[in-house]
């Protein structure tokens, strides 16, 4: 049994780990020490406790706030509808520019899943990929996901098509090119005559949670037209990313590292009222042809 003293300690760790969850904002440690009414001293080793299981972090000023083991549970239990309406803005826009199809995908196991998808304009080079889910290490979603964490299955990896990577060293070369990057590319590797670029979708602490793609026919969408389509999807992948807190640092590179990673395999569609998740509300929509697929 507990002593008294060990049921205080934890009682006033709880406490601290409520203020900060229900804090609209990070927290500064004096305004902190004032809600609770705790010396300096004790303050510091609670806190010092709850940030080293990562359940509080701070900010660069050294405000405290939700830490990762928090924020990752959160986000791993956001239900599809949220991240597939911070999109929609990015997604018409994406179209709109290229007038290719565009995805949105979320980590399901091994497999990509399409949540939400933009049609093509154009009579040829439109599929839709809501129908079916697709391996990690031949398309340019499942490479992204796999970039910042997700883990290839055992075994030998399928070929799909004569341009499949199946090379486990192969690929982890061509996944440290994504990183520096920050996007990633297969051209026929899922399909042949089939070229795909995708980038990331990151959460405030660094993991990432979704993934935006355009693709189309290589007849039309070339590898020199897939480089100038990057920039865009960059772009609007990062004003996504804003939405969930996340800033890209100075130099427009995603700093995340291959060890954050969202798996949605286990995620509670059903989740809502969930106090770490974000509750800004998202842009206006325009009206266009964006279907929801894949969703369960």
């Amino acid at each position: 049994m507990a002593s008294p003293t060990g049921t205080q300690a934890v009682d006033r760790a709880l406490s601290l780990l409520t203020m900060v969850m229900e804090s609209p904002r990070a927290i500064s440690f004096g305004d902190l020490q004032e809600m609770s009414g705790l010396a300096k001293s004790t303050l510091s080793r609670l806190l010092s406790s709850l940030e080293n299981s990562g359940l509080i972090s701070r900010n660069s000023q050294g405000a405290i706030r939700a830490g990762s083991s928090l924020t990752r549970f959160a986000y791993s239990h956001l239900p599809n509808e949220e991240l597939i309406d911070f999109a929609g803005p990015s997604m018409d826009a994406l179209g709109q520019a290229t007038g290719e199809t565009i995805n949105l995908a979320v980590l399901l196991g091994d497999e990509v899943e399409q949540i939400s998808q933009v049609d093509c304009t154009f009579h040829i080079g439109g599929v839709n990929w809501g129908v079916s889910r697709v391996p990690l290490h031949c398309s340019a979603l499942g490479k992204i996901f796999l970039a910042y964490g997700a883990t290839l299955p055992e075994g030998r990896l399928a070929r799909l098509t004569p341009r499949s990577i199946t090379n486990r060293k192969v690929l982890e070369a061509e996944l440290e090119e994504t990183r520096t990057r920050g996007w990633s590319l297969a051209d026929s590797e899922l399909e042949v005559g089939l070229i795909a670029i995708a980038a990331p979708i990151f959460i405030e602490t660094g993991e990432i949670i979704g993934a935006l793609s355009i693709s189309g026919p290589t007849m039309r969408m070339t590898r020199e037209v897939s480089m100038e389509y990057a920039d865009l999807l960059l772009e609007q992948a990062a004003l996504v990313s804003e939405k969930f807190g996340y800033l890209m640092v100075p130099n427009g590179k995603f700093p995340a590292t291959p060890d954050q990673v969202i798996d949605h395999n286990a995620m509670n569609h059903n989740a809502t009222n969930n106090p770490l998740v974000s509750q800004q509300s998202p842009a206006p929509q325009p009206e266009q042809d964006r279907r929801r697929v894949g969703a369960a």
